[in-house]
């Protein structure tokens, strides 16, 4: 049975990596692949250019794609700011979804400068972009997804509900694949 790949994408600071770990407790045998640690493996210094997010969006999108066919089931924790990338992963990745986390900009960079905790990702983003550092919302753009299958608004939704809403999901999919297969 092939897995099924989630993209739980939004703006930095929008929960999506406090929220990916959620969705994990409720689902342990998920595998949640951070933009942020792939990152560091394959762009030791990024630059945050057009290319390197090229290469690492498709570096990502390659990874969830084979785990899926390995059987896994994915989280991919990422922004994926341009939409081509996350419809890229919907064309190569059968059992795909998006999840949406909707968040003011403002409450972004307000989280963003009081987490303690930033799971590998960089710190002072919003000051950088401010400062000219290519930020989605701030210095590049950030597409907002089409047609999510799930849409969440974390600015007003705590990361466990948000979690729950996804897990159901998530749950109510699979008991869908199942039937589908049995007929």
């Amino acid at each position: 049975m092939q897995g099924r790949a989630v993209w739980i994408t939004g703006l930095p600071g929008s929960g999506k990596s406090t929220v990916a770990e959620d969705v994990k407790l409720r689902h342990p045998d998920m595998v949640i692949l951070r933009m942020d640690d792939l990152r560091k493996v394959i762009t030791p210094d990024p630059t945050y250019s057009d290319p390197e997010r090229e290469i690492a969006y498709r570096s990502l999108i390659y990874i969830a794609k084979t785990l899926t066919m390995l059987g896994h089931d994915v989280i991919i924790d990422a922004t994926g700011n341009l939409r081509r990338w996350r419809d890229l992963a919907r064309e190569l990745i059968p059992r795909y979804s998006e999840v949406y986390l909707i968040c003011s900009l403002e409450t972004c960079a307000a989280r963003e400068k009081q987490r303690t905790e930033t799971r590998g990702a960089p710190r002072g983003i919003y000051e950088k972009g401010r400062a000219g550092w290519p930020v989605p919302g701030v210095s590049a753009p950030y597409e907002e997804p089409l047609a999510p299958e799930v849409t969440i608004d974390s600015g007003t939704t705590s990361a466990g509900e948000a979690a729950e809403i996804i897990s159901r999901f998530l749950l109510r999919t699979a008991a869908q694949q199942r039937e589908k297969n049995e007929q």
